[in-house]
């Protein structure tokens, strides 16, 4: 019969490895403190407090269960060897490898978990879609980047909703804001901070000609409260009422209640057009504009512009951070991490997940390496 004393022994240190990046004891006990909190009677008369409780406590719940889950079957599989040993039954060895896969494939899932530490990473994400150079090729190259990532939140169960929107003159758009809620969203979409470039035969070129055209992903964690984060002075905004651009169609509700909002001191701009009332949409840019100038102090106090909202660069050749190639090949490299593949066509239908984990990995290496030479 097989020897599956390594693979066990494996099974059991990243069993160990897993309590401590999920600090299981901790959020144990905190789970039974937000389950007393859930259970009292006024818990709702604070709306928004008793949102806090109810998703913070799925969240504690869903690893202690998780972790709970992984216990069990390792203690399941080593019963299970043990009983093989004892008896001489190599019958048993596929349902052994197989539970062992199993237990490694899941562990390489929840490692993941423990590249997330930035402060913000299980926030929700507000994301802002721009595009760049390549005319309307890249109003069209923004509008699919948009798609890929509607698709990519609809694989993953997140919520994704569009805020606002401007539509190209011939097609596309030309810029897009979107917030993507689910666990670790804004840890996960870090990656897709950056120059997206596409190359293909332009089906706007009558030549037939092939095209390079950009469009630039950004992102800002989502705070659901403004003035638990920031303070906002109302005397320094100037706030404009529009009737919202383009068609509206697939992305937004045409309204003449759009509202823009600047914020003077800093020349941050945030728009809504989604809403159905003036007073809704000035609601929500209040958030998103809490949340820009948030990412702004954070610049500001750590002096690390890049790994908080990325470098400001041209949104054009030269500062890509993956490139889309359909002609004269298929492939999508990303260029920090080096991680590609040949399916163009499912990576823009959402599948993103194999780019998000090579990011992370490698930016988990980038700092460990910058770290160990100072």
């Amino acid at each position: 019969m097989a020897d599956h004393s390594e693979d066990l022994t494996t099974a059991r240190r990243r069993l160990g490895e897993a309590d401590g990046y999920l600090r299981i004891d901790d959020i144990r006990d905190r789970r039974i403190e937000l389950e007393d909190q859930a259970a009292q009677p006024d818990l709702w008369d604070n709306t928004e407090a008793a949102r806090k409780v109810n998703r913070e406590l799925a969240e504690v719940t869903e690893d202690t269960d998780l972790f709970d889950r992984l216990t069990g079957e390792v203690e399941d599989v080593e019963t299970l060897a043990e009983l093989a040993r004892e008896e001489a039954d190599s019958d048993l060895d596929p349902e052994i490898a197989g539970a062992l896969q199993a237990l490694k494939d899941a562990f390489d899932e929840l490692e993941l978990r423990a590249l997330f530490t930035g402060e913000f990473d299980e926030m929700d994400a507000v994301c802002q879609i721009q595009s760049g150079e390549g005319g309307t090729d890249a109003q069209d190259w923004a509008d699919q980047l948009l798609r890929m990532y509607k698709r990519w939140s609809d694989n993953k169960g997140f919520g994704f909703e569009v805020i606002s929107i401007n539509e190209g003159q011939e097609a596309g758009i030309t810029s897009a804001e979107f917030i993507v809620k689910g666990r670790r969203a804004y840890g996960m979409l870090q990656s897709e901070h950056g120059v997206h470039r596409l190359v293909r035969i332009s089906p706007f070129n009558k030549e037939s000609k092939r095209q390079t055209a950009f469009a630039s992903m950004s992102l800002v964690p989502f705070f659901e409260e403004v003035g638990n984060h920031v303070e906002i002075d109302e005397t320094e905004l100037r706030i404009d009422t529009y009737r919202s651009s383009g068609a509206g169609g697939q992305h937004v509700n045409v309204t003449d209640s759009a509202v823009r909002i600047t914020h003077l001191p800093t020349g941050v701009v945030v728009s809504c057009q989604n809403e159905r009332s003036q007073h809704q949409n000035k609601d929500r840019c209040m958030v998103m504009l809490a949340a820009k100038l948030l990412d702004l102090e954070h610049q500001k106090r750590e002096d690390e512009l890049a790994a908080i909202s990325g470098e400001a660069k041209r949104v054009g050749f030269g500062s890509q951070i993956r490139s889309y190639v359909m002609q004269p090949y298929q492939m999508v490299k990303d260029l920090r991490s080096s991680y590609e593949v040949g399916n163009v066509d499912g990576v823009l239908g959402g599948d993103l997940d194999p780019f998000i984990e090579a990011y992370l990995r490698w930016n988990r290496e980038t700092t460990e390496g910058t770290s160990s030479q100072a």
